[in-house]
């Protein structure tokens, strides 16, 4: 049974996909999407999400994952997922595939502040594993150049209040936390997924991203995808979004029947009925 049938009733939000007016689907020129519980399920892609990433990009629409997973870690998708481009790290750094298979890298920040703020997140990093009791850096911690992460639900389960105190240690320390559905992210810099989504818009396609906002949909499922649950008009949470409406100040616009990569690709099948596959 889907978990959305457990989600609460609103008049504006977390409406069925078949309340999504055709006009608006049928004008836009792409799609943004987390990555964790959003195209994955335990950790990997599901089949489905990756042939609806396929659809999209064949019907002309852009295709640019967000996420707080690492450079590291996002690397070997960039050139084997169907996307424009992967911004790992919360919208820090951009991975942007080529024809030889090669991958370039694009950085917010420049590399002398990105030298000085590893060094202070480290610090960080070893006081929160000292002090907090069960926390533990992320598994793909290696990876990171530009945040830190804890783990919370990948591999290690820890409780709402433990996640309460991670969450202020690293504000404490002056950095931005966020929480996704499987870790804690900490960084410095101005950097979150919205920024990111502005700045590779400008980057790849020298557009303002906020002059076309209502051509953008958004696809995710937890915390710290509400800022672009608020920002977009097109947003949409897979159904597991369900488990961190209780957190949400700012919930999606839509809401799929199924969980993770199924209900990715019910978003893209919603976008891809309404156009023509040649347009």
């Amino acid at each position: 049974m889907s978990s959305s049938s457990s989600l609460p009733p609103s008049p504006t939000h977390l409406l069925p996909l078949a309340r999504w007016p055709a006009p608006a689907r049928r004008a836009l020129v792409g799609v943004f999407t987390d990555i964790d519980d959003t195209l994955t399920s335990e950790g990997a892609i599901t089949a489905d999400a990756l042939q609806a990433l396929g659809d999209l990009k064949a019907a002309g629409l852009a295709i640019v994952a967000i996420t707080g997973r690492p450079v590291g870690w996002s690397l070997p998708f960039v050139n084997t997922w169907p996307v424009d481009a992967i911004v790992a790290e919360n919208g820090a750094v951009a991975l942007l595939p080529s024809a030889d298979g090669r991958v370039e890298k694009r950085y917010q920040q420049d590399a002398p502040t990105r030298a000085a703020n590893f060094a202070r997140m480290q610090a960080v990093l070893a006081r929160i594993e000292q002090e907090i009791p069960g926390a533990q850096r992320a598994t793909d911690s290696p990876g990171r150049e530009t945040d830190i992460a804890i783990d919370h639900s990948e591999f290690v389960q820890l409780s709402e209040q433990t996640i309460a105190q991670v969450v202020a240690l690293m504000r404490g320390e002056g950095m931005h936390a966020t929480v996704s559905s499987i870790h804690i992210n900490g960084w410095y810099g101005d950097n979150d997924k919205l920024e990111g989504a502005r700045w590779i818009v400008r980057e790849l396609w020298g557009r303002t991203l906020d002059y076309e906002l209502d051509r953008w949909a958004y696809v995710g499922d937890s915390t710290n995808d509400q800022l672009m649950f608020r920002t977009f008009a097109s947003s949409i949470g897979v159904a597991n979004v369900a488990r961190f409406v209780p957190q949400l100040e700012h919930l999606p616009r839509y809401v799929t029947e199924g969980e993770r990569g199924t209900g990715f690709a019910e978003a893209a099948r919603a976008i891809l009925s309404v156009r023509s596959a040649t347009r």
